[in-house]
């Protein structure tokens, strides 16, 4: 998932535009305005969107179905580990804006997989598994191949 999350992040990343970067920037600010103690699914489901919109970017049929099953998996794993993790999230998403806006896709990939192996850690911490986004993923990913690009 970590790897798949951090290729999609290195593809949009070079085909993205200034508008493109905005619409990012939007997104990374609404999920920082939502309160982490009141509302910590609809947050992490704010957080994960970031990656939704960074598969679509990659304008590939296939990828955005894998990110989106990744993006669930993400999902889970950031309501498990919790609101403690609002801040961290928070400080990568800013991180990764940073490597977007200079077009640096390597350092984009980094900056995620660095973040997500961190929060995977604290899942693994926490008892937190996050399977039915890897289950989604492995349907996803045996489904017809250009099924959803009609």
């Amino acid at each position: 998932m970590i790897a798949l999350l951090s290729a999609a992040t290195r593809i949009a990343c070079r085909q993205m535009t200034p508008q493109h970067l905005n619409a990012l920037h939007a997104s990374v600010e609404q999920a920082s305005c939502l309160s982490a103690s009141h509302d910590w699914e609809r947050k992490s489901a704010a957080h994960a969107e970031l990656f939704t919109m960074l598969g679509d970017l990659t304008d590939d049929c296939d990828l955005v179905r894998l990110v989106s099953s990744a993006t669930g998996w993400l999902r889970d794993l950031v309501v498990g580990v919790g609101a403690a993790a609002d801040g961290i999230i928070a400080s990568s998403r800013r991180r990764l804006l940073r490597r977007l806006r200079a077009w640096d896709a390597d350092g984009a990939a980094q900056e995620v997989e660095r973040h997500l192996g961190c929060l995977r850690f604290m899942g693994r911490l926490a008892g937190v598994g996050g399977h039915r986004g890897e289950q989604a993923m492995e349907t996803a990913a045996s489904a017809s191949p250009r099924a959803t690009c009609q």
